[in-house]
């Protein structure tokens, strides 16, 4: 059976302590699950088979399961289990793949799947000493990064996600011009596409709030060229052309088609690359994934690739050189959303299937790079 994209809800992306940051994590999974259910009275609560949230921490709030724990608060019947997916930044996305594969095999009739973080409320963590009564204790924030590393690692592996995008964007020519000119883009865009009401349909009000906080609608070249570099003296990579920390959750129904379905997941394909280039790994996630589905570039009409960073999207650019960037993220991207990792790509697939919809459908790409060196691609189809 067609597992299709039924409905979906997001809360707007909240600045990094900004307005959602007073909302517990599990209770900021819950809302979108619950007003996802209002709005399809036509589903029976009881009938979801399952949900499925990506959760990129798990540290703190979100701990124990978080996706069960949103469930619960949502409403939803105990009958109904959950389960945490954590694919880093791809985790929302690859719990979408998830769901839909579920339901497309006959496993489930319903599912639920989306995603969450909150990175505002991410904890400190002190890990456990190995030796008794130790004479000091290090604690570790978690709501980005590496921490506790292993010791078994290479260096080069648990660099900054920022300082490896640098490296491998300054190897393939991308300069600071272009990544700020792509950063620049990235806010106009989006502000544009919410002042044409394009989100309207898919993001619910939270605490006041109705509109993506991170968009920086007055930004300017000269605005974005004036900031320091942030992971070395003279780097291209600074905190304008890169996605901003944020808080936010997304929820999907997926299953049989219904009228007005945003559409279905066709394929995916996930890479492995070397940690520290992780940040071009999509471009070998979208090669896989045309590959699999016999389609080529041209076949595709629509294009999501989630900007982790300016130089990270225009490094698998460098790489691609069939695909137009004009058909990139045409209604902007993270850098200017926002990028609560386990929710990002839901974001993503969410904003290419209603694009196709507006365009009269057809076949888009959503891709995404993920830390420690992966990557993913999700191909959707619309009628």
């Amino acid at each position: 059976m067609d597992a299709y994209l039924i409905d979906a809800v997001r809360t707007p992306f909240g600045k990094f302590r900004g307005g959602l940051s007073t909302v517990r994590t599990d209770d900021l999974a819950a809302l979108p699950i619950a007003e996802l259910m209002a709005r399809n009275t036509g589903v029976d609560p009881s009938d979801v088979d399952d949900v499925l949230l990506g959760d990129a921490n798990g540290a703190g709030e979100d701990n124990r399961n978080v996706a069960r724990m949103a469930a619960l608060l949502a409403g939803l019947p105990v009958t109904v289990p959950g389960v945490t997916i954590n694919r880093l930044c791809a985790s929302g996305g690859e719990a979408l793949v998830q769901g839909a594969r579920a339901v497309s095999t006959g496993d489930a009739r319903y599912v639920v799947a989306g995603g969450v973080e909150s990175m505002s409320r991410a904890p400190f963590v002190i890990p456990k000493p190995d030796e008794a009564l130790p004479r000091a204790m290090e604690m570790y924030p978690t709501h980005l990064g590496w921490r506790m590393v292993n010791p078994e690692f290479p260096d080069e592996w648990t660099r900054s996600l920022g300082a490896c995008s640098e490296s491998v964007a300054d190897e393939l020519g991308v300069d600071r011009v272009a990544q700020d000119e792509w950063a620049l883009r990235s806010h106009q865009l989006a502000a544009a596409a919410w002042d044409k009401g394009l989100h309207a349909p898919h993001v619910m009000e939270v605490n006041g709030i109705r509109r993506d906080e991170s968009i920086r609608a007055d930004t300017s070249m000269a605005k974005l060229a004036s900031l320091k570099s942030s992971f070395s003296p003279d780097g291209a990579v600074t905190a304008g052309n890169s996605s901003p920390i944020n808080d936010g959750a997304a929820a999907v129904l997926i299953g049989p088609r219904t009228q007005g379905s945003l559409g279905r997941i066709i394929g995916s394909a996930t890479v492995g690359i070397a940690p520290e280039r992780f940040s071009v790994a999509p471009a070998d996630a979208i090669r896989k994934l045309l590959a699999r589905l016999d389609l080529s570039f041209g076949d595709i009409h629509a294009w999501e690739i989630n900007e982790a960073f300016a130089a990270m999207v225009l490094s698998n650019l460098k790489l691609l050189p069939e695909l137009d960037p004009a058909k990139v993220n045409v209604d902007g991207g993270a850098i200017a959303y926002g990028h609560p990792l386990g929710a990002s790509a839901v974001r993503v697939i969410i904003d290419l299937c209603a694009q196709l919809r507006r365009r009269g459908g057809g076949y888009g790409i959503a891709a995404a790079c993920i830390g420690v060196g992966q990557g993913i691609a999700v191909a959707v189809h619309v009628d």
